[in-house]
């Protein structure tokens, strides 16, 4: 275990940088905060550069095995992390962008929300969603905001960033999948037919919803009935909606 004491050590001054994106994508990694998401780390196939905990920190997770680990006084270590109230491990991973596999798949068009986009990563991991899309101006899913809304899941979820969403749905869909637009002017979605055991439900931008290019790939344009008062829903509570509602047509063996 390497001890590190100082503010200006060049390892911390790297840490640290890595809460901006253009460092991230530069590096090619990410920090994650907290005992669960350092133990989520390990446990992936994601490879763990280095954990880096609290000097009074105890005891360090059996899983680190080989990973070099880096000890650091209270002030240095919070100087690192951003919660206000940080758990004392941390570790730097290894970015990997996977080709989402299986059947079924969530692809966000522009959702720049961190929250948002945490909160459907992790929806779609326990809907038994297989992976996600995601357009280039989506918020960064190696964000911190996004690593904590996402519990985990991030490790869990195949994640693909194709430089062109609509080339990547059309794509899909050459090969007999069906596209789910969900749009305000869409069919009713409970009234749906003929999608295929194949599909990739699709969720727009907050405010602007899915955008005209890749709404044209779509083979469905779907909305949820609203028999309240409210215009719209939050675009993390409508994706949970449809996915759980999806899957119910899914066998649990696909």
């Amino acid at each position: 275990m390497e001890q590190i004491t100082s503010l200006r050590n060049p390892k911390v001054i790297f840490w640290k940088s890595l809460r901006d994106r253009k460092a991230r994508d530069a590096a090619g990694v990410f920090f994650v905060e907290g005992v669960r998401m350092v133990r989520e780390a390990l446990e992936s196939s994601f490879p763990v550069e280095a954990v880096l905990v609290r000097e009074d920190f105890s005891p360090l997770p059996e899983e680190i095995k080989k990973t070099p680990v880096y000890s650091m006084p209270e002030h240095v270590f919070n100087s690192i992390c951003e919660t206000k109230t940080p758990q004392g491990i941390a570790a730097i991973v290894r970015r990997r962008v996977l080709p989402p596999e299986g059947k079924r798949l969530l692809a966000l068009d522009g959702v720049q929300d961190p929250g948002n986009v945490g909160t459907l990563i992790r929806t779609a991991d326990a809907a038994g969603f297989d992976g996600l899309l995601l357009s280039p101006d989506c918020a960064d899913p190696f964000s911190p905001k996004v690593l904590r809304s996402s519990m985990g899941s991030i490790f869990r979820m195949g994640i693909s960033i194709p430089s062109s969403l609509p080339e990547a749905l059309d794509e899909l869909k050459s090969r007999g999948w069906s596209v789910l637009s969900s749009q305000l002017d869409g069919e009713p979605f409970y009234e749906r037919k003929n999608v295929a055991p194949s599909f990739v439900l699709i969720i727009g931008n907050e405010g602007n919803g899915v955008s005209p290019a890749v709404q044209a790939t779509a083979t469905h344009r779907l909305r949820l009935p609203m028999r309240g008062g409210a215009e719209s829903l939050n675009a993390a509570v409508a994706a949970g909606i449809m996915m759980y509602e999806l899957m119910k047509d899914s066998s649990p063996d696909d």
